[in-house]
């Protein structure tokens, strides 16, 4: 082991990022006997350190204790923190969040490769061990999972070594600076270095031991690594395995390969003796391949004997056999075209925050698969080892992206500026960048989940990106190499065996596919979904169909990186940029996920498992199409549940074994005995489901939906002959019968008492409303510069006309709107009551010329809070909206008021339902008001315990007033929510509201029965 002294000097030198580090390796498993490496189980070999550690904080470098790895040195009084664990997720510092500034913009004017040692917050750890009996005697190893970004490690007072990387394994042997008994291991932690420079990802700023830390042994002959490289051949049925050795010290050993199916019954065998390394090949014959689809696995045995044929150690690696390669300019799996129902996902917890533990990585992979993603984006770091498992077993597409992100150094404000920018074609930081791609490769070559290396995420590129890229393509033939930055100089296209965009329009797309393309083509990044978001995703997927280079993209992103944090009153909310005093920070931009930070998924992933299914469905009124997209699996795992419902009331049932392969389509007849000619709105519904429990989801779990709507036509009801009368005042009319009163006020201008059986139902009077809460989209485009105005005309409309009209049936009570935005803009609202208290609505507006679009055109009033009971015939269950609603179906759904309030972390317009043809609002004794609408001009309805305006108003939800009334919010048009990014995209012309045309909805409002 080479001696060397260390120095801080090293955290600004991009020449030393590892001192005495063990060369990166796979991530296999290795035990002692054949019968331990059967089950697979911990390894005896390996012994974790995680858990309460000594430490001490510092928030600079000229603070620390120098000397505190000396064995004289005491820690008793320090304080404990837990490993694996953030510093600043445990009371020390503060997290910051930051998108594509680096942390120090405007507090210290720094280049790269510059650290300030004023700012550079340092954790001293200390943990004493002894080696366990069983790893005596034996080279002894530590594995530092994941540190950030940069630390030092001493041993009994001996320094050991030095590493950068904060995502990839730092490893280095301890076996000579080891005492008998207790040996301390101090380690000491820089929050900065110059890694820092290269991971300016969009994320929180943590430093700190932050994944698992273990000692390891290893036995006298040692796999030290192993590549193993199982595939297809051309006609993809026969497998071809072959398995890269190298044995620690290069050794001379006799290597055994035994490859066995999942049920354990041998496959094929191979033995050989090697010296120092070799490649072992075993034919495996037919084999059943490895895809997202059918992520089926292998078992193969390595097992190294010694001269005397003992055996000394086994490992058990899990094996899939796939191809992945480019054929005629389409990337293929296993031989056939893939398309990508991607998301891009982080690490993290709202507790922990990228110290995620095993629990966290199921539920993922759970609500990936269950929600019919079948690719993850590790953007923009390799993630924890056991991700990669997971992924292997329960079949998910990984692009593996390497930990390098340079956003700060290139783009300022949205505008490119490389004129500083690493590594471009800097070789002072070719070696480092290029350590980091290696460490990556070393650790995840032999996973079957991993089809494509990425270079990173918006580093710009140039030389030192394009030498990355060929040593990935050296390294490793069997998979493509993927990098975004080319977009910007196209001299460096070799970086990237795929064309690959952020947030480019559909229209850009389109572009790009009819331009006679040379590279398949991908969204790294589209949809951004922060907020109430992920409006016009149906356009990206309809290119599937359209374009064959065109291979799917990743949502950005997948989980919100939010923090739980106490308010002022000791109550615990979920904390963004800022909240911490972190200046400078991104505000919440941190909160893009299609899951909320506690893993529960958003109502925007109703549409994600919509667009994403890979079973479509048409039913008709007898008939329900099956189109099988899947590449490799029939439906014989499914059930196919039909069910025919009337005005929301469920009349039939079927349910049909389906038998249709991959890649195919069959009709299947339906044989209803349910009357059909009854007046009323039909709906037939198709649903796939899984006929028997997965490890991902249970027995009846949807996969798939589709829906078809029918109606047959009823006669009006003749009206009653009124028995109400009416009261004209000189200020009020009345309308009043046996068990109503209603009444209109001409000084308000508006209708101000619905009075039911003596519960009066309206707290607030209806107002036009043009303006909805504004949504972080809409922000992103600027809505509040542009449409300020229907904000202003919401809150100051002029009542110009009153009149009322009387039939021997109805009465109508129209009142006229004026607006002191525009002249010639003007609403009336027309009620007109009728027998039994019912009250029809109709709203027109007539536009005016030079006016921007609508975010919306309702009516808005108030009932009492505690009719908060919703039973809904409406597309749904989840919030939707016109450019959102391909994932809603018509159906019958319940929920309360406060339910239509989405946890986007700022509270934003949110809860809508669009194809409203009845909503009960109710108390708990059923009694209240209904909405109607017809099923042929539905209406869309927000009903939440908040106003647009207080939500507006509000940047947490611990701002919102305490709840008051339920707000009744009846449209006839909201405009989409848009999503295409976040910053500056409209939503797509077709989904806005425009101002100058004429609009009209009805509706009516009547006692729930």
């Amino acid at each position: 082991m080479t001696t060397v002294i260390p120095t801080l000097d090293w955290l600004a030198d991009p020449a030393v990022f590892a001192v005495n580090r063990v060369e990166a390796h796979s991530d296999h498993r290795y035990y002692e006997t054949l019968a331990e490496a059967e089950t697979r189980g911990e390894m005896r070999l390996r012994h974790s350190l995680n858990g309460a550690w000594k430490f001490s904080y510092s928030s600079k470098p000229a603070d620390r204790s120098v000397a505190f790895y000396e064995t004289g040195f005491s820690v008793d009084s320090w304080d404990f923190i837990e490993v694996p664990g953030h510093i600043q997720m445990q009371g020390y510092g503060k997290p910051q969040y930051v998108n594509t500034m680096y942390p120090w913009d405007g507090i210290h004017e720094l280049r790269p490769p510059q650290v300030n040692m004023e700012d550079n917050p340092v954790g001293s750890y200390v943990k004493t061990f002894n080696v366990p009996q069983h790893m005596k005697n034996l080279p002894l190893f530590i594995s530092f999972q994941g540190v950030e970004s940069a630390f030092y490690v001493w041993l009994n007072g001996k320094f050991v070594g030095y590493s950068e990387d904060s995502f990839t394994p730092s490893e280095f042997e301890l076996t000579p600076y080891l005492t008998d008994g207790e040996n301390k291991l101090a380690v000491e932690v820089y929050q900065r270095s110059t890694g820092s420079w290269l991971e300016d990802q969009d994320f929180w700023r943590f430093s700190g031991i932050f994944r698992d830390v273990y000692l390891y042994a290893t036995p006298k002959l040692h796999i030290e690594d192993l590549f193993v490289q199982a595939g297809l051949d051309d006609q993809y049925s026969n497998g071809n395995l072959s398995v890269d050795i190298k044995l620690m010290n290069a050794a001379a050993a006799s290597v055994e390969l035994l490859l066995k199916t999942a049920d354990q019954v041998l496959v094929a065998e191979s033995k050989q003796d090697i010296a120092g390394q070799a490649t072992v090949s075993v034919e495996p014959g037919v084999v059943q391949p490895w895809s997202a689809e059918s992520p089926y696995l292998y078992s193969l045995y390595v097992i190294v004997r010694d001269e005397h044929g003992e055996i000394v150690e086994v490992l058990h690696e899990k094996i899939g056999f796939r191809r992945f390669e480019i054929i005629d300019k389409v990337m293929h799996i296993n031989g056939k075209r893939i398309i990508f129902k991607g998301v891009n996902r982080h690490e993290f917890n709202p507790r922990r925050g990228r110290a995620i533990t095993k629990e966290d990585m199921l539920s993922d992979i759970q609500t990936i698969k269950q929600n019919n993603l079948n690719a993850v984006r590790t953007s923009h770091y390799p993630n924890q080892s056991l991700w990669y498992e997971l992924c292997d077993e329960y079949g998910i597409y990984l692009i593996d992206e390497m930990n390098l992100e340079t956003h700060g150094s290139w783009q300022k404000m949205g505008k490119v500026d490389p004129s500083w920018n690493i590594p471009l074609h800097d070789k002072e930081w070719e070696a480092i960048v290029m350590d980091r791609a290696i460490s990556m490769l070393e650790r995840d070559k032999n996973h079957p989940s991993v089809l494509i290396w990425s270079l990173g995420n918006e580093s710009y590129v140039g030389e030192v990106l394009l030498n990355v890229a060929n040593y990935f393509r050296k390294a490793d033939h069997t998979r493509l190499v993927h990098y975004e930055g080319v977009f910007y100089d196209r001299n460096f296209s070799a970086c990237s065996d795929m064309e690959s965009r952020m947030y480019a329009k559909p229209a850009d797309i389109e572009a790009y596919l009819n331009n006679n393309p040379e590279k398949p083509y991908i969204s790294c990044e589209y949809i951004h979904a922060m907020g109430n978001s992920l409006g016009g995703m149906h356009k990206y997927i309809e290119l599937e169909d359209k374009y064959p280079m065109y291979q799917g993209g990743f949502i950005w992103d997948y989980i919100d990186q939010m923090i739980v944090k106490k308010d002022r009153y000791g109550k615990e909310f979920l904390a963004y940029g800022g909240d911490f005093d972190d200046r400078s920070n991104d505000n919440n931009f941190c909160g893009n996920g299609i899951v909320y930070a506690d893993r529960t998924i958003t109502p925007k992933m109703q549409e994600v498992k919509f667009l994403y299914q890979n079973i479509k469905l048409t039913p008709s009124r007898n008939t329900v199409l099956v189109c099988n997209d899947n590449l490799f699996i029939g439906t014989g795992d499914y059930k196919l549940v039909i069910t025919l419902a009337r005005d929301g009331e469920v009349l039939e049932q079927q349910q049909l074994t389906i038998d249709v392969p991959a890649g195919e389509q069959r009709e299947y007849e339906l044989a209803w005995t349910a009357d059909q000619s009854a007046a009323g709105e039909y709906t037939v519904t198709a649903s796939v489901q899984l006929a028997e429990a997965t490890r991902w989801a249970e027995v009846g779990h949807e996969v798939a939906f589709g829906q078809h709507r029918f109606i047959e036509a009823k006669q009006e009801a003749p009206l009653q002959q009124r028995t109400f009368r009416v009261a004209e005042g000189d200020v009020n009319v009345g309308v009043h019968g046996s068990d109503f009163s209603i009444m209109f006020s001409k000084g308000a201008g508006t209708l101000i008492s619905v009075n039911y059986d003596g519960r009066e139902m309206i707290a607030q009077p209806p107002h036009v409303l043009f303006w909805r809460a504004t949504t972080d989209n809409d922000k992103g485009y600027a809505q509040g510069y542009e449409r300020a105005l229907w904000y202003a005309a919401s809150l100051s409309r002029r009542c110009v006309g009153f009149e009322l009209e009387q039939s021997e049936y109805s009465v109508t009570v129209t009142f006229t709107y004026k607006f002191s935005i525009h002249s010639e803009l003007e609403v009336k609202v027309a009620y007109t009551v009728t027998e039994g208290g019912n009250i029809a609505v109709k709203a027109d507006y007539s536009g005016a010329e030079g006016l921007p679009t609508l975010p919306i055109f309702a009516l808005s009033f108030k009932v009492p809070a505690n009719y908060d009971l919703l039973d809904w015939y409406a597309m749904g269950p989840e919030e939707n909206y016109i450019d959102r609603v391909h994932g809603a179906r018509l159906m019958t759904f319940q929920n309360r008021a406060q339910d239509n309030v989405a946890r986007y972390v700022v509270p934003q317009e949110s809860g809508n339902r669009t194809g409203v043809r009845r909503v009960a609002i109710t108390n708990e004794l059923k009694q209240g008001l209904v909405i109607n609408s017809s099923p042929e001009a539905p209406v869309e309805c927000r009903i939440a315990p908040y106003t647009a305006f207080e939500l507006e108003n509000a940047v947490h939800h611990y701002e919102l007033p305490n709840v008051h009334y339920t707000v009744v919010t009846v449209a006839g048009k909201q405009m989409g929510v848009g999503g295409d990014d976040s910053w500056g995209a409209p939503v797509h012309p077709e989904y806005h509201i425009a101002s100058e045309q004429t609009l009209s909805f009805e509706f009516t409002i009547s006692r729930a029965k």
